[in-house]
C-alpha cells in the first residue's frame, strides 16, 4: 500500500520544535534512526524534554553528551542503560512513579506530549502498524501526542492489542532496517538456581504469573516445567516463558481477565521472541495503565508476582530502585504487582534475590543504606526468598520479621545482623530465640 508522509530521518525530525516535549518509546524499540537525526539538530534546538521509561538500548543515548545539555532535558520515570550515566552526573533528572500511573501524566496533561518517536512494524493490508514489543508507555503518548513521527521497520512484529496505529495518524513516517535489541536469557547460577527452586515449589497449578527479568526468573520458569495450566499476565514478556507456552505449560485456560491470552505491555528477548509474537493473536499487548491496574491484576486467581530487589532491611522494607543516593533503575510494576497479588484469591508475592551482591556485601541490612528509596513498604511484603531459604513476613510482628530474615541471609551476616535486632527490638526479638 501507499504510505503517506514518507520521508528520511532528517526531514521528519523538522517538526520537532524548541521547547516541544518528546516522548522515544523504550523497551527493546528505542528508535534510533529517529533519536540520531533529531540529536543532529541539537544545535539548533534548545529545552527539548525528552520522556522516556524502561528501555534497553544498543548503546548510550546519543544526546546525553555535554554540548546537548541545554538541547535536550532528559526526564524518565526508569533509570535505562542508555541515559543511566547522565543523570547520575547530575544533567538529567528522573520523576519517581509507578509505572502503571505514568499513562495518567500525559493523559491529564501533566506531561504535555508534542510529539511521539516510535519503532513500528510494517504496514497490514488495512493500513495499520503496531509497536510491536513496547505497548507499555507508547500507547498513551501516542493517543496524546500532536505529532507521531514513526520508523516503519521490517524487523518489527506486529503485535496484536493496543500498540496498533493507522498509517494516516502519521505525521511522518521513516523506512528503515534496523534490527531490534536482542537480550540474552541469563543462565542461572547455582544460588539463582535454589532460588528458583524454592518459589516454585510455592505456586500451585492455575496460578496466573508475572515474572520479571533476569537469571532468578529464568530459574523459576525452569522450576515450573512439571505445572499445569499455569497462566501469564505480566509486565515483560521474555524468552524464558517460551518453553512454558510451547509444552503448553502456560495456557491461561484458568485466568478470569483475557483467559487463553498471554498478556504483557512490552517484550524483551531474542529474535525467537519477536518471530513468535508476529501476528500471534494467542499473546496481547496492552497500555501499561491496563496491565498493571492492581484492580484488574487482582481479578485472577492465584496471582505470583515474583521481583527481586537491591536489598531489604530486617522489617520488609524493600529498595529496588537505587544504590544510596543514586537513582540505579526504577520500580517498574514490582508495587503495581505485589498489590495487585494481595488482591488476588490465593495470590503470593515474592522478592527474590540472592543473599550478597557479587562483591560479597550482605543484602539483608539492619537498616536500609542512607538515601535508599522504598519501592515495597514492610506493610505489603509477602515472600522474601534467598539460597538459603524462602521466609513468609506476612502476618509477622517486626522481631518476627527479623527473625525470619535473618534465617535467610548470607551466613556470615547473621550474627551482626542479629545483635542489630536485639538492640533495636529488646526482650520482644530475644524472647524469640
Amino acid at each position: 500500500m501507499k504510505i503517506p508522509n514518507l520521508m528520511t530521518a532528517d526531514e521528519a525530525v523538522r517538526l520537532i520544535k524548541s521547547g516541544d516535549h518528546v516522548y522515544i518509546q523504550g523497551s527493546t524499540s528505542v528508535p534510533e534512526t529517529l533519536v540520531a537525526a533529531m540529536t543532529r539538530r541539537g544545535h539548533e534546538l534548545r529545552d527539548v524534554v525528552l520522556y522516556s521509561g524502561f528501555s534497553v538500548a544498543s548503546g548510550e543515548a546519543p544526546y546525553c553528551k555535554p554540548e546537548y545539555k541545554d538541547s535536550f532535558i532528559v526526564d524518565t520515570c526508569f533509570v535505562s542503560n542508555n541515559v543511566r550515566r547522565w543523570i547520575a552526573e547530575g544533567y538529567g533528572a528522573t520523576t519517581p512513579r509507578f509505572l502503571g500511573e505514568v499513562p495518567a501524566l500525559f493523559r491529564d496533561g501533566t506531561w504535555p506530549v508534542e510529539v511521539c518517536l516510535l519503532n513500528c512494524s510494517m504496514p497490514d493490508k488495512d493500513g495499520y502498524v503496531s509497536f510491536g514489543v513496547s505497548a507499555d508507555l507508547a500507547f498513551s503518548a501516542s493517543q496524546c501526542a500532536r505529532t507521531v513521527i514513526a520508523q516503519l521497520n521490517p524487523h518489527m512484529p506486529f503485535s496484536y492489542g493496543d500498540p496498533v496505529i493507522h498509517v494516516s495518524r502519521l505525521a511522518a513516517a521513516v523506512l528503515v532496517d534496523d534490527p531490534l535489541v536482542e537480550v540474552p536469557t541469563p543462565e542461572p547460577g547455582p544460588a539463582e538456581t535454589a532460588i528458583g527452586n524454592a518459589i516454585a515449589e510455592l505456586i500451585p497449578d492455575g496460578a496466573t504469573l508475572q515474572i520479571g527479568v533476569g537469571g532468578i526468573p529464568n530459574a523459576v520458569i525452569r522450576a515450573l516445567s512439571g505445572h499445569k495450566h499455569l497462566g501469564l499476565h505480566t509486565e515483560a514478556m521474555t524468552d524464558g516463558v517460551l518453553p512454558l507456552i510451547e509444552k503448553g505449560v502456560i495456557d491461561n485456560s484458568l485466568k478470569k481477565v483475557m483467559p487463553g491470552k498471554s498478556v504483557a505491555c512490552l517484550a524483551l528477548g531474542s529474535r525467537r521472541l519477536y518471530d513468535l509474537m508476529d501476528y500471534n493473536k494467542e499473546m496481547v499487548f496492552k497500555d501499561v495503565a491496563w496491565t498493571n491496574d492492581p484492580f484488574i491484576i487482582g481479578q485472577n486467581p492465584k496471582v505470583m508476582a515474583i521481583n527481586s530487589c537491591l536489598e531489604i532491611d530486617l522489617t520488609g522494607q524493600i529498595c529496588a530502585d537505587s544504590i544510596g543516593t543514586r537513582i540505579f533503575s526504577g520500580i517498574g510494576g514490582q508495587h503495581d504487582f505485589v498489590y495487585g497479588a494481595s488482591r488476588s484469591e490465593g495470590g503470593r508475592s515474592f522478592i527474590a534475590m540472592t543473599s550478597t551482591t557479587t562483591k560479597g556485601m550482605g543484602k539483608i541490612k539492619p537498616v536500609l543504606t542512607p538515601g535508599a528509596g522504598v519501592v515495597t513498604t514492610r506493610f505489603q511484603s509477602n515472600y522474601v526468598v534467598t539460597e538459603h531459604g524462602a521466609v513468609d513476613l506476612r502476618g509477622k510482628s517486626l522481631p518476627e520479621r527479623a527473625k525470619l530474615m535473618i534465617s535467610i541471609a548470607n551466613p556470615a551476616d547473621r550474627e551482626s545482623l542479629d545483635r542489630a535486632a536485639a538492640e533495636r527490638f529488646g526482650y520482644s526479638y530475644l524472647r524469640l530465640k
